[in-house]
């Protein structure tokens, strides 16, 4: 994958997130006070995550492969958190 191609899919990936995020965050609202905290703390997570992929992005320019190996490994922490995020949806 070329540079300008995976910078383009990766910006995508993240804008991705931050509306998933704050799809979540909606629903949090909704959610009873017990589900609220773990709701919190699950999107804050997901938020610094998405802020180190932004900062790595953000050194594509400078420092290609390092930042390629980075933002590969840690999409399936994205994964993770969503995943954990629907099993509380689902125990409704």
């Amino acid at each position: 994958m070329e540079r300008e191609e995976f910078k383009e899919k990766a910006k995508k990936s993240i804008d991705d997130l931050f509306l998933q995020i704050e799809k979540l965050e909606a629903k949090m609202h909704k959610a009873k006070a017990d589900a609220k905290l773990k709701y919190k703390d699950e999107i804050d997570e997901l938020k610094q995550k998405k802020a180190e992929m932004q900062g790595l992005l953000d050194k594509v320019e400078d420092k290609w492969e390092d930042v390629k190996l980075a933002f590969n490994e840690s999409a399936p922490s994205f994964k993770e958190g969503f995943a954990r995020l629907a099993k509380i949806f689902d125990k409704k």
